[in-house]
């Protein structure tokens, strides 16, 4: 089949997998993406232009990665399956600006991957299609990694898109949704039918676009703060006291402190954490923080 035709096109698609002997591997949470139409949105929704270094995250065939070529000054993909990495040297062949690095981006330095791999103030832009299973743990590297993005853009289950702009008090709201909240707003940019991929996923999904914010209260150390948040939701049936109280010790001085910290931040013991905003929350650390 001639390699003119898009790889996302169904019948290329198939025909690479069957001339690989390639199939879907559930532990690398991999489905084929066979709808060009939304491939393109996935570009424009990035506004990925001739200036921009576009990192892509677990990059298939290689059907994303080739639209993403067309269009970027460079593309750095990360695809963690060695065998699809054998298969991307052939099907992009023909673009000189692709480098796909054999690597889990869960292990990956990407501030000093960055600076060996792009320009100096770099337009840097992340585009992936992220593998469900791992789409929160991802997320959280890429935002609490210390390097300038322009945008962020990754389709992922609809289940999980919902929860990063989730309500306050509601189920969905939670570590994930705050930490979306201090580095950047979410939009849900579209929505995307299982039967765009092969094989259809048994759920929808969802195309978001972050842009980077301000954080509303700005801390010293945002992971000591995230380690906080964590601790306040790990039981959330439970007060925040008593989360509290479990994480940071049940002596009476520690106590002591804990009831100061909440009452300089204004917050009631009793409350739950799915309550608190991220500003509340923020507030709660820095008072805790200046008790020791």
């Amino acid at each position: 089949m001639s390699k003119n035709i898009d790889i996302a096109n169904p019948t290329r698609t198939q025909a690479i997998l069957n001339q690989y002997g390639l199939h879907a591997k559930k532990k690398f949470g991999q489905n084929f993406l066979t709808d060009v139409n939304v491939l393109h949105d996935i570009v424009d929704i990035a506004d990925i232009t001739s200036e921009d270094y576009v990192i892509e995250i677990g990059p298939g065939i290689g059907a994303l990665t080739e639209q993403l070529a067309r269009k970027a000054k460079k593309v750095l993909a990360f695809e963690i399956d060695e065998q699809m990495v054998k298969v991307l040297d052939d099907t992009l062949a023909q673009y000189d600006n692709v480098r796909v690095i054999h690597q889990d981006i869960l292990k990956v330095n990407l501030p000093e991957m960055i600076s060996q791999e792009f320009e100096p103030e770099a337009s840097v832009k992340i585009v992936a299609n992220l593998p469900y299973y791992i789409t929160t743990p991802i997320l959280t590297q890429l935002l609490h990694a210390d390097f300038k993005w322009q945008n962020i853009v990754v389709m992922m289950q609809k289940e999980v898109a919902d929860r990063l702009n989730a309500e306050i008090g509601t189920k969905a709201y939670g570590v994930l949704t705050l930490t979306i909240q201090y580095f950047a707003q979410a939009h849900l940019a579209r929505k995307v039918s299982a039967n765009a991929f092969n094989p259809a996923p048994n759920v929808d999904s969802a195309v978001v676009k972050l842009v980077p914010v301000k954080p509303v209260v700005e801390v010293d150390n945002v992971d000591k703060l995230f380690t906080l948040i964590k601790q306040s939701f790990a039981h959330r049936r439970k007060s925040l006291w008593n989360n509290l109280v479990q994480a940071y010790g049940k002596d009476d001085r520690t106590k002591t402190n804990i009831q100061s910290a909440l009452l300089k931040a204004e917050i009631d013991p009793g409350i739950r954490a799915e309550k608190l905003s991220l500003a509340e929350l923020s507030h709660l650390y820095i008072a805790l923080h200046a008790n020791k």
